[in-house]
């Protein structure tokens, strides 16, 4: 089986693709590199066009079976600021893509959803049946191809999944392949930004949220478990009908809580700063991972440690590379 990776140099999008071919399916990856990078797609066919492209679009899908969404923007700030650009290419872009999809003779489509859909939650862990309230413009638009998802596999027998990833982390463990954002944003990342000297500290943004350490909390899901549950999605659509998923670990962790783990994984101390609440941020939120048990038998395996171990010897690996090149 053939799957086209949409945004499959990026981040998640790369990992999905390593994982494909790892279970044996050929890979073509489409980006147009705006934020993917060259490199994460080394090794694989990567043809370079906007989603918006149809006649690109309708040419490869000709060799596919299946289709994986993963070319979306995904800063919320910026979602706040230019609304425009997002609304752009995550509706009237990717109804392009999934327009010439239904041209096609693919019928099996994985979207690389977010639980920004959810908003503030009304109940945590999150299950799938919480009210979809976002609360930007990114929950927004990611719900808005959630709705157009339903509304093609009712009208055209469409068959899809739709992921609503919790805070995806880590690095592949083979080293090949890692976060590589700009600017970054994550949590992870920017901490060890901040032990290697490359900001003054981590900012936290508020520690008076009713928590236990007063810090947010989050449930961080590796990347490959990431990536392992979008494979067992196209094999659900050989022979299942279309859902929506939550995907996390079930567990949620404090900022201070991954700072400590941060400085006992890498054995640096970590340089913190207090800051303000960001608007719009939630307490809390973790996923309720249960459905995606019951539906792919899938579990997230690996660890906080692990997450940390892997996206560490990523970051080193990227800092002696940029060093090396100066």
């Amino acid at each position: 089986m053939a799957v086209l990776v949409i945004g499959g140099a990026g981040y998640i999008g790369s990992h999905a693709a390593h994982v494909l071919r790892r279970k044996g399916y050929e890979v073509i990856i489409y980006d147009n590199l705006g934020t993917g990078h060259r490199e994460l797609a080394e090794g694989f066919e990567l043809i370079t066009a906007d989603i918006g492209d149809s006649a690109k679009l309708a040419k490869v899908l000709q060799r596919c079976d299946a289709v994986m969404h993963f070319a979306a923007h995904a800063y919320v700030g910026e979602s706040v600021q230019n609304p425009k650009k997002y609304f752009r290419n995550n509706v009237t872009d990717a109804l392009t893509l999934l327009d010439t999809v239904m041209e096609s003779r693919v019928r099996k489509f994985i979207f690389s959803s977010t639980c920004a859909v959810y908003g503030n939650p009304v109940k945590v862990p999150i299950t799938e049946d919480n009210p979809r309230q976002p609360v930007n413009p990114y929950g927004a638009t990611k719900l808005a191809f959630e709705y157009a998802l339903e509304a093609y596999s009712r009208a055209y027998g469409l068959r899809y999944v739709s992921f609503r990833y919790f805070n995806a982390a880590g690095a592949d463990e083979g080293g090949t392949i890692g976060e590589l954002h700009a600017p970054e944003t994550h949590l992870i990342p920017l901490i060890f930004e901040a032990i290697q000297g490359k900001r003054a500290a981590l900012e936290i943004f508020g520690d008076d949220y009713p928590t236990a350490d007063g810090t947010c909390i989050r449930d961080y899901i590796h990347v490959n478990d990431l990536a392992e549950a979008h494979v067992l999605g196209v094999e659900h659509l050989s022979k299942g009908e279309s859902a929506a998923v939550n995907l996390g670990t079930g567990k949620g962790y404090s900022v201070h809580e991954v700072v400590s783990t941060v400085e006992r994984v890498t054995g640096h101390k970590v340089p913190t700063h207090i800051g303000t609440r960001r608007p719009g941020d939630p307490a809390e939120l973790v996923a309720d991972p249960a459905f995606a048990e019951k539906l792919l038998r899938w579990k997230a395996k690996r660890s906080l440690e692990e997450i940390i171990s892997t996206a560490w010897s990523w970051a080193q690996k990227q800092t002696t590379a940029s060093v090396a090149k100066t």
